[in-house]
């Protein structure tokens, strides 16, 4: 299916945002939309780089795979975000759907020559890039330093506030109130913890106050600075 840039809901935050309406049209031409299930994979780890992708809606995450067979959740991808690898030979990570998505695809030879000749989209790229760098690091923080209550929480902070900024929670309510994507084993994965380790921890955030456990994947944080605070 062709894409219709106009009406994009991520018009204003995706890469193409930089781009005016004739750009929009020349690369509306070379893009197509794509819906994936939940649990459908879009990119692989380590095959050639063949695509690129603007999310529309849902939410995929990045992974990857240790020596002895494992997955190691490294991202989550969210609407407007930009996934893939531009002028690049293979992809260096799995993208898969964790909730129903809507993505649009550019063949990445496309997408690179359309880029070569726009450099503010070059620009943006440069900038969601060293975004990524940042989060990296971050998470490496989060990962390699931070004790199992502080990874939680600010794990918590995180999906607030990108669900909600990336319109990800549309009928959740508040800031404070989403629902998650994935259920605890993943989150166990993301974070580096297993999943006994996640429930006692949210268990106790909620005994404690701190947030509310609707159901199973809704979470509401009801005393944020103390959540901060558990966050390191």
């Amino acid at each position: 299916m062709s894409i219709a840039c106009d009406t994009c809901v991520v018009r204003n935050r995706a890469i193409c945002s930089v781009l005016d309406t004739d750009e929009l049209v020349a690369l509306n031409r070379i893009g197509r939309t794509r819906t994936i299930s939940a649990g459908q994979t879009l990119m692989w780890e380590g095959e050639d780089s063949a695509l690129v992708a603007n999310v529309l809606d849902g939410v995929l995450k990045l992974s990857t795979g240790t020596e002895d067979g494992r997955e190691q959740i490294v991202g989550i991808v969210y609407p407007a975000d930009f996934i893939g690898r531009p002028f690049g030979a293979r992809a260096q990570q799995t993208v898969t759907a964790l909730t129903e998505a809507r993505v649009c695809v550019f063949a990445r030879g496309d997408f690179d020559a359309f880029a070569r000749e726009h450099p503010a989209l070059e620009h943006k790229l440069l900038q969601r890039t060293l975004t990524e760098l940042d989060r990296a690091r971050h998470w490496m923080l989060l990962l390699g330093r931070k004790s199992a209550m502080e990874k939680m929480a600010s794990f918590l902070l995180e999906m607030s506030e990108r669900l909600v900024q990336n319109g990800c929670t549309p009928d959740a309510g508040p800031l404070d109130r989403f629902a998650l994507p994935f259920g605890r084993q993943q989150i166990a994965d993301i974070l580096g913890l297993t999943i006994e380790t996640v429930s006692r921890l949210l268990t106790k955030l909620k005994n404690d106050g701190v947030i509310d456990l609707p159901s199973r994947r809704e979470v509401t944080i009801l005393q944020r600075d103390i959540l901060r605070h558990r966050a390191g």
